[in-house]
């Protein structure tokens, strides 16, 4: 048995990697992490009762992780990959931006990723072995403009998963991050027709990304196929950098 947790399990993408180790590994549980949304979790919970699991998690406070994490060993013993997927952003140029707003978001993707990766780091250590992935995203390398606060944290994420790798890899734990350009998930469900055909027309490959593509990034660097790999930070982006 695999135990793997997977945050923002509510959204499109963490429900794509979700339902990708679960349809690709028979030996995988999966626990979603999710907070005041859960519909769509709980519907793939229930597609596979014995093996995935809703998990109630804030992931900006530490001792939500510490429960978080102690409900998982309880349950399996073992804390095998965490994937730190979930974030928020909150668009303003900088001049205009209140305080309240950097820190919002700083912390919902960078705070959340270091409480997420201290909190797994003691199990995995003990076990001699762990996968972390983080999802960062584009623009922590090829920020648009009005988002100096989610491309800092996002850069801070792949600063972090490069660091944290060297400092774990003697313990058999690898951490490597992903950095999605323009995804088909409800991120982009707010832009309207003509907008996605210009912002498609500068995307190499003409189309935006496919959730279970990025899900099966993540399950390959979560395999023993991948034991090899750390500190990386791997763009699936259609060729746009």
């Amino acid at each position: 048995m695999r135990s793997i947790l997977i945050t923002g399990g509510n959204g499109g993408l963490g429900l794509a990697i979700g339902r990708y180790f679960l349809c690709h590994d028979p030996e995988a549980r999966v626990w979603l992490g999710v907070r005041t949304k859960r519909s769509q979790a709980a519907i793939l919970a229930d597609a596979y009762p014995e093996r995935c699991r809703l998990l109630d998690l804030e992931v900006t406070d530490p001792a939500a992780w510490t429960a978080a994490v102690e409900q998982i060993l309880g349950a399996d013993g073992r804390l095998d990959v965490l994937v730190n997927n979930a974030g928020l952003h909150r668009d303003c140029l900088l001049a205009a931006m209140p305080a309240t707003t950097w820190h919002e978001v700083i912390s919902a993707n960078l705070d959340s990723t270091f409480h997420g990766c201290r909190a797994a780091i003691t199990p995995m250590m003990r076990q001699r072995f762990g996968r972390i992935i983080n999802i960062a995203s584009l623009s922590a390398i090829l920020p648009p403009l009005g988002q100096t606060n989610y491309a800092a944290a996002k850069a801070g994420v792949v600063a972090l998963s490069r660091t944290l790798a060297k400092e774990v890899a003697r313990s058999g734990i690898t951490v490597n991050s992903i950095l999605p350009g323009y995804i088909e998930t409800e991120a982009l469900g707010d832009i309207d027709v003509e907008s996605r055909k210009a912002t498609q027309k500068g995307i190499p490959m003409r189309r935006f990304g496919k959730p279970e593509e990025v899900a099966a990034a993540v399950y390959f660097l979560a395999s023993g196929d991948a034991a090899y790999i750390t500190g990386s930070a791997l763009k699936i982006d259609g060729g746009i950098y």
